[in-house]
Parts: structure tokens; C-alpha cells; sequence
């Protein structure tokens, strides 16, 4: 046999038993010091490069903010090198706008591409926007790995959130390997100013008037320091105000020589920022704090680190409020992982019991028990420097790498003891057989790593979710290699012994066991040799069957997983308001928590849709509850179809998650048009079409446009007669009902806002227009009733854009 110059491969490492030992165990103790570092996740990072933007103007309308806002930003991201899909959504007073990039696109490049943009879109913007547009590097569609509520007996919700925003948020996302830290429930505690309409009327005081005062009596400038020859001194003053009781007495104007104090027009007093929110946590008021990881980051070591950070957090704010894990993910990946792991145990004990049932020999078999272990361990090694994780599929590519890896090792024995039982002595045996073997072992390991070339070519986001398995597998085959052409022929040597010709019973009874199933093999390959048509018939049919089976059975993008959470939104009425909204909450929150699979529930509404919410429901393990996620997702739908007026959707959360918006289902369909008016027309009979689909369960679209509106038509020869601007118009209205922030408070460890508003009683109904009075150009108040009226229709409540 030519033997290709593969000799001088394994000779040194037979010859030098100790150095082939210290290089094993390098190899050993770099695979398990590796294997203690890679990070832990439920599948390999394949989600695309993500950026959000978001963008607020309180008091906006979405077609305001859609145009005013999210246009100019758009136009200076689609310059963006990159850009795979863009999309925006525009609500009352908040745009988000979604940034896909190619897999390829750094993302930290990426993200100062994103800044750049927005400081050049910053001239085209409101020049009244509170803050700049901000970003963050995630994708709005991934689930957090820990969900805390924050709730409290004692204290309201607006000071649990401040807590939760001002404290905890900010102490967990120091924590290494947290990315996001959000807090949804509620809002921060500001101090809140309801004008009297009638009275503000009666004085002859506007809105803007009061809201001038309010700005005016709240500063934190630089105001310098004084010094003397021998001291200096910081200069301070009372310029600033913090609570309700400090800005009542202030003056709005003066009467027939009297003040007139804030507090003899308004009701002032210590509130939130936004009314509009509410949130729970298994049916209690609280606040919920998402906990997201960072790209690559250890999940497991994630949430146990916040979870070991918590007694310190629960000592960082006031002993009234409490914090409790409301969802964690960590569960049902700890059990995955375990689960493949002990897979991976039992098929290495399997293939070493299988090598013992053919060879015989303990000492055969050790050698064999020892390579295969060693191959799999030194692959983690190349894992941890290619950035890689321990996941379901690198694990899998581990455990089925277990058959291949074992070939190379036994095709090396088989030859040496071989030649040992034709009498030559394990040494030279050991010499000649890696010497005759050493080409086979590279083909097969070659052809094999050549099968899964073509999965290595694969782009898009598949080629990123196998390239993790097929590298895996092929370092693992390709460790095999090395191992057989050294360690193997070198313990070959060391430990193989030629055998006298006596075996024990259990050689003999498993040599006659091999020699019966010889024979059958061989009376069956005789008859099939003499019926060859019906065997070709039998291989056409099992072709056409398989064919069959490949058409017929259902296919996907990724197997359903049961992760042992589930998603929810409820979408009521495009009319209904934040109370309504709050009630209906409460009846799906109670109906959901009674559900004996439910562990925990967190769910909140509010903001800038009030009438949707969403929830985080946490379900008992699977040996509890005996029925699968999308079991519970059925008995939960027909459960909740008693509340009139909305609708619960619920998905399972999966670690697979393509696209870069939040959706109340599995799958989206996007429906792209240039003119809105075609959009609103064909979307509302494209989701009815997808209704009558038996396969389609749960069918809803974002599009939003049967909201009601307060419409309010201008007269615009009026109200130039009365010198009245658009500007101030709808700067008054803002003041009214916009709860306008107007001024800023600012404390040691966070700002707070003071927002003006009517009382609820003016927000009730459209009449409330009449009550509006605006100052003309020479400060007379004009009502609004005499240059413009009321015409109520539908409003576009949400605007999105791809």
C-alpha cells in the first residue's frame, strides 16, 4: 500500500508518548476553559443589524408627526448605505422608525451612520420638539429575557415608575451582558396644572399666558461666583420650584390692583406626566421593568447576574415597594440546553458501548472512548474564538458529529490490530497501521467536511443560522483527523496487547451472534439478487413515496417552539378612550390569570394608543400544565371572546425573530402603496380575504383609521379680521389638551416636567371647544367659536409607512 508520505505524520507522536500526552491535554484544557466562556442561547445570533429611532412631540397628531417628523428623518436614512427595509409608525405625539441592515453591516457602524442623519434632519424638525430624536441598537421585535414588577401598597404607580426609572433601570443596565432596560406601566411624576376655562375666561387670561408664567418661573442657568481676597463664593439662587405647593401661589397676572395666583385658576397638584398609562402584574397595579440582552451576551449569566443583583436593588429604594420576577426566559433554555447536553452523553456512551459489542476488548474500546470526547472538546476551543455560543444547534452539530468523529479513530484501530493479531508487536504495528491508514483518514474526513461545504455558501438569514452548525461539525471532524493520525496510533501502542487465541463467553457468544447475522445477510442479498425487478419496483416506489411525502407535508421557515411564553395584545375600538380601555384590560387580565396553565401575567396600556395594550403572560412549566403553548393559546382565545369591544391576540414567544416590528402575530404581511388613500381602501378587504382562510388564525392589521376626530374648520378670512395666527391657534389647543410639557424640573438623579392642561370635565366632549379662547394679534381674547366650528369624522389614529 503507498503510503502518500502520511509516515512521518504519526511517527513522532508514537515515538514521544509524553509530549503526544501534554499535547492532548493542552488540547483537553483549552476545550473546557473554552466551553466555561462561550455564551448560552436558545439559537446562534442571526438577527439582522436593527436600529431604532424614536422621535416625540407631545400633542401631535399622526398625521403631524407623520409628516413634520418621520419624513424629513426618512429622507436622510434612505441615503443610508446598507438599508434593507425601513419602516415607520406615527401615533399621537410618538414616531418610531425601524432600520433594517444587511447581515453584513457592522452595527456599530451602522449606528453612527443612523446619528449622523439625525443631526442632519434636525433644521427640517419642529423646532418645538422637547428633545432630539434618539436611537438604540435592537430590534423592537425580540423578547426580553427578564421581566421585574415594581409595585407598592403605600405609594402610587408614579412614584414606583420614578423609582424603577431613576434607580433600578439604571443599576441593571450596568450589568454585563444587559443591552435595554425599559419601563412600561405608568409615567413620571410631574407637577400637574388644570386650568379653569371659565374663570381663566372671566380674568381675560389666556392659555399661552399661562403657560409663559410657568416657563418663566423655573430656571437652572449658570449663574457664576464672587471673590474676595481671601474666599469665594458660588453663587445660588431660588430659581427653581419642585412641587405643586411652591408654584400655586405664583402671579398670572394682576386685577383691579390684586394678584391673581395660579392656584385661583388652575388645580395644581403633584401628578403624572401622562394619566394615560396603567399597568399590572397578576392582576395588582405595577409597573414592569423588560430586561433585554445585549447581541451575544450569556442569557444564562445575564439573568442570573440580575437576579443575584436584586437584594441590592430592593435595598436601593424604599422598603414600601417591592420587586418580584414577573417573567424569565432562562427556564426553558436551562432545559433545552439540558436536555441536548444529556443527548450528547447518552450517543458518545451509545457509540463507546457499540464499539465494545464489536471489538471486544476493553482496551480497543478505551482508546475509541478517549478520542471521541477529546475531538467534540477541543472543537470548543475554535467555537469561542470564531464568537460562536452553546445552543441548540451547535449542539446538535456536537451530537451528531459523535457518529462521524468515531470512524476515524476505529478505522486506525481496526488496521493496527490487525497487524498486531498477525503477530507483530503494538509498537510497529501501531507504525505501519497509522502509516497504511493516514491517507484513508484524511478522505473520509475530507469528504465529509465537503458535504457540508455547500451550507457554509448558504447567504441570507438560513445561511446565518446553519453556518454555526456546519462549522461546528466540520471543527469537529476536523479534530477527529488529528486525533487519529496522533493521540489514537500513540495509545494503539501503548495499550493494545496480542491476544493468546482464548476468549472468555462472552467473545464466544457474541462471535457466533455476528457469524448468524453473516449468514442472514447473506441468504437475503441471494434472494434479492434473484428477484432484481421486484427490488427495482420496491426503489421506484419508495422514490415516489418520498416524493409524495416531500410535497404533501407542511413546511416552514422554523419548527413552532414552546417556549413557555406567550405575547398578547388587545386591540378594542379606534374610539375607545384610555378609561374604557383600563376596564377592558382588567376583564382580560382577570379571565387570563384564572387559566390554570398561567403562572404570572404583566400587562399595561396607554401612551400614545389608547386603545391597545400588552401583556406578558409566563406559563407553568410544561409537565404542570400538560397542554402545549398553542393549546393554551386556543383555550385562552375562546375564553376571552365574552369581552365585548376588543380583542386579545396571542402568540407564543419564539428565539427566532425576523423583522423589525412588533406584531400581535407570527407572520406579517406588509401592504406598500405611495398613495394612503389605496392603502386604506385595499388593506381592510386584503385582511378580510385572509379571514376566510381555515389555516389563518387571528388575522389583524396596525392600520388604524376609524378613529374619531374632533375636527375644527377654520375661517380663515375670520380669523385674519380678528388678528388671529394658525400658530397661536394651535399652540392654545396644545395647551388644552395636549398635556404640554412646559416646563422642567430638575432633581439630583432625574428631570421632571410641569404639564399644563384642562381639568378631565373639559376632555369629555367636543363642547369644550366653545370654552377656548385665543389672544389676536393685540392681545384681545377671541373665542374660537367665532372663527371656526366643530365638524366631527375620522381620524388616521395610526400612520405607518414601509
Amino acid at each position: 500500500m503507498r503510503d502518500f508520505g502520511f509516515s512521518s505524520v504519526s511517527a513522532p507522536f508514537i515515538k514521544r508518548p509524553v509530549a503526544t500526552s501534554l499535547l492532548t491535554a493542552a488540547l483537553l484544557l483549552a476545550g473546557i476553559v473554552a466551553f466555561r466562556h462561550l455564551p448560552v442561547a436558545p439559537l446562534p445570533e442571526i438577527d439582522y443589524p436593527t436600529i431604532s429611532v424614536s422621535a416625540g412631540l407631545p400633542g401631535a397628531s399622526p398625521a403631524t408627526m407623520a409628516s413634520a417628523v418621520a419624513t424629513p428623518l426618512e429622507r436622510q436614512f434612505s441615503r443610508i448605505a446598507g438599508v434593507t427595509e425601513m419602516t415607520s409608525s406615527s401615533s399621537l405625539g410618538s414616531t418610531n422608525i425601524t432600520l433594517q441592515f444587511d447581515l453584513n453591516r457592522d452595527i456599530n457602524a451602522a449606528g453612527r451612520d443612523v446619528e449622523a442623519a439625525i443631526n442632519a434632519a434636525r433644521g427640517q424638525l419642529p423646532a418645538n420638539m422637547p428633545g432630539n430624536p434618539h436611537y438604540r441598537k435592537s430590534n423592537p421585535a425580540d423578547a426580553p429575557i427578564l421581566n421585574l414588577a415594581m409595585s407598592s401598597t403605600e405609594v402610587g404607580l408614579p412614584q414606583v415608575y420614578d423609582e424603577a426609572d431613576s434607580i433600578v433601570a439604571q443599576k441593571i443596565a450596568q450589568i454585563q451582558g444587559v443591552g435595554q432596560v425599559f419601563v412600561y406601566g405608568s409615567s413620571q411624576p410631574a407637577v400637574r396644572v388644570e386650568v379653569n376655562l371659565r374663570q381663566l375666561n372671566n380674568l381675560g387670561v389666556n392659555l399661552e399666558q399661562v403657560r409663559q408664567v410657568l416657563n418663566n418661573a423655573n430656571a437652572n442657568r449658570p449663574k457664576g461666583m464672587l471673590s474676595t481676597g481671601a474666599h469665594s463664593f458660588e453663587i445660588n439662587a431660588t430659581d427653581q420650584l419642585f412641587t405643586a405647593a411652591q408654584y400655586k401661589p405664583l402671579i398670572v397676572t394682576w386685577r383691579n390692583g390684586a394678584p391673581v395666583r395660579l392656584e385661583d385658576v388652575a388645580d395644581v397638584y403633584d401628578g403624572t406626566a401622562d394619566y394615560r398609562n396603567a399597568g399590572s402584574a397578576n392582576g395588582e397595579p405595577a409597573v414592569t421593568v423588560a430586561v433585554f440582552r445585549q447581541p451575544g451576551a450569556n442569557i444564562l449569566d445575564t439573568v442570573d447576574r440580575v437576579i443575584a443583583e436584586l437584594p441590592a436593588l430592593r435595598s436601593s429604594i424604599p422598603p414600601t415597594m417591592h420587586i418580584i420576577v414577573s417573567q424569565d426566559r432562562s427556564p426553558t433554555i436551562r432545559a433545552s440546553i439540558h436536555d441536548v447536553e444529556w443527548t450528547l452523553i447518552v450517543s458518545i456512551l451509545l457509540v463507546v458501548l457499540v464499539v465494545f459489542a464489536f471489538l471486544r476488548d476493553w482496551r480497543a474500546t478505551a482508546i475509541p472512548s478517549i478520542a471521541v470526547p477529546l475531538s467534540l472538546v477541543g472543537s470548543c476551543t475554535v467555537m469561542y474564538l470564531l464568537g460562536y455560543s452553546i445552543d441548540n444547534l451547535s449542539l446538535m452539530a456536537l451530537t451528531i458529529a459523535t457518529g462521524f468523529v468515531v470512524d476515524d479513530a476505529i478505522v486506525v484501530i481496526e488496521n493496527i490490530a490487525r497487524h498486531i493479531e498477525d503477530g507483530m508487536q503494538p509498537f510497529a504495528a501501531s507504525l505501519r497501521g497509522a502509516k497504511e491508514m493516514g491517507f484513508t483518514v484524511l478522505s473520509m474526513s475530507t469528504s465529509l467536511i465537503a458535504v457540508f461545504t455547500p451550507i457554509l455558501l448558504m447567504g441570507g438569514i438560513l445561511g446565518r443560522l446553519f453556518r454555526e452548525f456546519a462549522v461546528t461539525l466540520s471543527v469537529a471532524i476536523a479534530f477527529s483527523l488529528l486525533v487519529s493520525l496522533t493521540t489514537t496510533p500513540m495509545l494503539c501502542a501503548r495499550f493494545l496487547r496480542h491476544e493468546n487465541g482464548q476468549h472468555g463467553t462472552l467473545y464466544r457468544w457474541a462471535e457466533n451472534a455476528f457469524e448468524a447475522m453473516k449468514r442472514d445477510y447473506d441468504r437475503g442479498l441471494q434472494w434479492v439478487l434473484r428477484h432484481q425487478a421486484f427490488t427495482m419496483a420496491v426503489l421506484l416506489a419508495t422514490i415516489a413515496l418520498n416524493a409524495y411525502l416531500f410535497i404533501v407535508i407542511p413546511k416552514g421557515f422554523f419548527p413552532q417552539q414552546d417556549t413557555g411564553r406567550l405575547n398578547g395584545s388587545i386591540v378594542g375600538d379606534q374610539a375607545l378612550s384610555f378609561a374604557a380601555m383600563r376596564d377592558k384590560l382588567d376583564q382580560f387580565d382577570k379571565i387570563v390569570l384564572a387559566d390554570p396553565a398561567v403562572d404570572t401575567i404583566s400587562a399595561y396600556t396607554g401612551g400614545n394608543r389608547t386603545n391597545t395594550a400588552r401583556l406578558n403572560i409566563q406559563l407553568k412549566p410544561i409537565e404542570v400544565r400538560k397542554l402545549s403553548a398553542d393549546e393554551v393559546i386556543a383555550r385562552l382565545r375562546r375564553k376571552t371572546r365574552i369581552v365585548p369591544g376588543a380583542q386579545l391576540f396571542l402568540s407564543s414567544v419564539q428565539d427566532v425573530s425576523v423583522g423589525g416590528r412588533q406584531s400581535s402575530a407570527q407572520f406579517q404581511y406588509a401592504l406598500q402603496s405611495e398613495d394612503l388613500n389605496a392603502l386604506d381602501h385595499w388593506a381592510p378587504l386584503l385582511m378580510d380575504k385572509l379571514r376566510e382562510l381555515p389555516e389563518l388564525r387571528d388575522v389583524n392589521s396596525d392600520q388604524q383609521t376609524h378613529g374619531l376626530e374632533a375636527g375644527l374648520v377654520i375661517d380663515r378670512d375670520a380669523a385674519s379680521r380678528l388678528g388671529v395666527s394658525m400658530q397661536a391657534i394651535d399652540a392654545t389647543l396644545n395647551d388644552a389638551f395636549g398635556q404640554r410639557q412646559v416646563s422642567n424640573i430638575y432633581e439630583g438623579i432625574n428631570q421632571y416636567h410641569v404639564i399644563l392642561s384642562v381639568p378631565p370635565e373639559y376632555q369629555g366632549s367636543p363642547d369644550a371647544l366653545k370654552d377656548i379662547y385665543v389672544a389676536s394679534g393685540n392681545g384681545h381674547l377671541v373665542p374660537v367659536s367665532t372663527f371656526a366650528h366643530y365638524a366631527p369624522s375620522q381620524l388616521a389614529l395610526s400612520v405607518t409607512h414601509q
